[in-house]
């Protein structure tokens, strides 16, 4: 991924395109930060999966600020915010919509064998593992809870 990164701020800066140069660089200095917090633990560069949670953390937060901006009546910080957005989420594998979501989470708790709430957090993390920057997890634990209890 870090290579995908390095070839699309080269295509940004020759294209001229000062935003997606900016969100690029915005998304390379967040994968230094981990980096450099993963060595301080004691553990290697972030693996790609690691890279895919910082993307969504990164547009997670440029939607809240965006939502802010809006109920301020400050749309041209907003629209910023979305650029942002899109540039990051043209890094970031096929979300899953509504119906593949609910497809993963059947087939998850069926292999797991989960029988009640108290298997949540085994399906979460099982779902995780396998569809990590494909799947809205703030969405997903909604309908593993609506599934678990039913």
């Amino acid at each position: 991924m870090r290579d995908q990164f390095m070839s699309a701020l080269k295509e940004s800066m020759k294209a001229g395109d000062k935003s997606r140069i900016a969100a690029i660089r915005l998304v390379q200095a967040a994968i230094k930060d981990k980096d450099i917090e993963a060595r301080g633990l004691g553990k290697g560069q972030a693996t790609d999966d690691e890279i895919l949670g910082l993307l969504q953390k990164m547009i997670k937060q440029r939607q809240e600020s965006a939502a802010i901006y809006r109920t301020n009546a400050r749309p041209e910080l907003a629209e910023t915010e979305e650029s942002e957005i899109a540039v990051i989420q043209s890094f970031m594998p096929k979300q899953l919509d509504e119906a593949e979501t609910k497809a993963a989470i059947a087939a998850a708790i069926t292999e797991i064998g989960a029988a009640g709430m108290k298997d949540m957090g085994k399906v979460i993390a099982h779902l995780k593992e396998r569809f990590a920057g494909q799947m809205d997890f703030g969405k997903a634990s909604g309908l593993v809870k609506a599934a678990l209890s039913a």
